[in-house]
């Protein structure tokens, strides 16, 4: 039986699907309704699951019932645009584990082949890092992901 989380995940992304701009605004309270749940496990699907690293952008709006609009960054409509706005999702710090998912993206995307997505993998790693200062580490991961990527965009 599949877990809850994994269900509105699929009907959050069937409906991302049905929209041809990727893009649909759906109300907090409406959806925990339809699958009979409390409002903070579609606000935990959201923010686990629609994250900028993978890919969505979300916006929320209070007050009405939680209206939450999600739009989905296509790399085929333009590569530049994701990575764009992958560069800026970054912030002035990112962990190990999210610079892996920004990473494993954009291979998934083909904005990076495989071996150029385990480089940058290595690179950005705690072991590549030891000899920066732990509390400053994931100050320098995100500084070098943005410089690959703007690496890539400017090829």
């Amino acid at each position: 039986m599949a877990r809850l989380s994994d269900m509105i995940e699929e009907f959050i992304k069937a409906m991302l699907d049905e929209d041809e701009l990727n893009s649909i605004e759906i109300q907090r309270n409406e959806l925990a309704g339809h699958f009979k749940c409390v409002p903070s496990q579609i606000n935990y699907v959201i923010s686990t699951r629609f994250s900028p690293e993978k890919g969505y952008i979300v916006e929320s709006r209070r007050g009405g019932g939680g209206c939450i609009k999600i739009c989905r960054v296509r790399v085929e409509n333009s590569a530049e645009a994701y990575l764009m706005h992958a560069a800026s999702s970054i912030g002035d710090e990112i962990t190990q584990h999210h610079a892996g998912i920004f990473i494993n993206n954009f291979v998934g995307n083909g904005v990076l082949s495989r071996r150029e997505g385990a480089i940058a993998e290595a690179v950005t790693s705690d072991k590549a890092l030891s000899v920066v200062h732990q509390s400053e580490r994931d100050a320098v991961r995100a500084d070098m992901l943005r410089r690959i990527i703007l690496s890539l965009l400017s090829e």
